[in-house]
């Protein structure tokens, strides 16, 4: 692991960091395991039971929540938000909500895919290998292989899949 701003990191005991990982400073991660030669920007979070793989790429102020697994060489530009709940709720009965009260639903991203600044990433969905999520786009459900989507909701808007 090199950092430019060893004291500004929050990394926990209990990360599983690869080989060779990049972290800039004002990150904070716990519980979750990082690939091989994988750069974290500038004030990214990334919660406990994600998976990051190898050769990965995540731009500054992204949030990785629990339940997302990102295989290897996928990139996240800046400001990517996953969410991980279909129904946020700030309580329970009448009390603040614990991890008991609501289901982690996860969220697979494949192998080379990459998701364009600001997108948001609903939780339950699979972005197909080598797809491509343009910037500022909500992603509300699954993304084929090779497809390049935008807007909000996203949307197929063409392919990136070689013609034969």
């Amino acid at each position: 692991m090199s950092s430019s701003e060893p004291t500004t990191l929050r990394v926990a005991l209990d990360v599983k960091l690869g080989k060779n990982v990049r972290l800039s400073g004002f990150v904070n991660l716990y519980g979750c395991d990082i690939g091989d030669d994988v750069k974290i920007g500038t004030f990214v979070e990334i919660q406990k039971g994600a998976k990051i793989g190898n050769r990965c790429k995540i731009s500054s102020h992204s949030f990785i929540c629990e339940g997302v697994t990102l295989e290897d060489e996928v990139f996240v530009g800046h400001n990517v938000t996953f969410t991980n709940d279909r129904f946020p709720r700030a309580t329970a009965n009448g009390k603040l909500q614990t991890e008991a009260d609501w289901p982690c639903i996860p969220t697979l991203v494949k192998h080379g895919a990459s998701i364009g600044s600001g997108a948001v990433l609903l939780c339950g969905i699979t972005v197909g290998e080598n797809a491509l999520v343009g910037a500022g786009s909500v992603v509300t459900r699954d993304v084929p292989p090779d497809a390049v989507v935008a807007g909000n909701p996203a949307r197929v808007v063409k392919s990136l899949a070689p013609k034969n």
